[in-house]
Formats: structure tokens, sequence, C-alpha cells
């Protein structure tokens, strides 16, 4: 087990900058990979980034590439990840996720374990 804990989310203008982090704890973190994806009102969850074990290896949507970043930190357990540039179309509830052992899957029914979840708001 590995639990998940995000914060960081709020309210942001168009343009603006936030940075979530997601703490875990649990079982070793240098065995997840980790990474992000995002609910917006009345849509699918969707992947937003994820990052491999020892975070050498990245990969991102293609409508947040160029603005968002992940990274982690295997000694504090935690991921981030920095928006920027941020649109009104990023507002949604962001969720951590962690799987394990294997590479990260784009689709949400892969994910072994989940955040609560933060929100962010981007207005205009």
């Amino acid at each position: 087990q590995v639990q998940l804990v995000e914060s960081g989310g709020g309210l942001v203008q168009v343009g603006g900058s936030l940075r979530l982090s997601c703490a875990a704890s649990g079982r070793t973190f240098s065995s997840f990979y980790m990474g992000w994806f995002r609910q917006a009102p009345g849509k699918e969850r969707e992947f937003v980034a994820r990052i491999s074990f020892g975070g050498h290896n990245t990969y991102y949507a293609d409508s947040v590439k160029g603005r968002f970043t992940i990274s982690r930190d295997n000694a504090k357990n935690t991921v981030y990840l920095q928006m920027n540039s941020l649109k009104p179309e990023d507002t949604a509830v962001y969720y951590c996720a962690a799987q394990m052992g294997v590479v990260m899957s784009t689709h949400p029914s892969g994910i072994n374990y989940w955040g609560e979840g933060t929100l962010v708001t981007v207005s205009s």
C-alpha cells in the first residue's frame, strides 16, 4: 500500500504558475512510477504527466508539453508538478498517481494508487 497526499492547488489567473506536490508514505517510493492526472467538471479523468522510478524519464500529454514539468525527490518521497502559463482549460482536480514496478499507464484504469486530488482553478 502507498498513501498519496496532494497539496498546492488553488486559484490562479491566466498565465500564472502553480506547483503541486504529492507526498507518499507506505512502501518504497522509488519502486513506483509516479504521475499526475486531472479531471475537469463533466469530463473523464485524463493523463497529464509521468516520471520514472529514478526521475530520468518523463512523458507529458500534448496539452501540457512545454508548460508543465514533473519532477520527484526520492529522498523526500515527493513528486511535483510545476505548472506554468496556465490556461482556463487547465482548470481541474489534479490527482497524484502511483504505479508499482512498471511504466505508468496513461489510462486511469491502469493505475494502482490515487491521491484524493487538489483543485486548480485558472481564472480569466
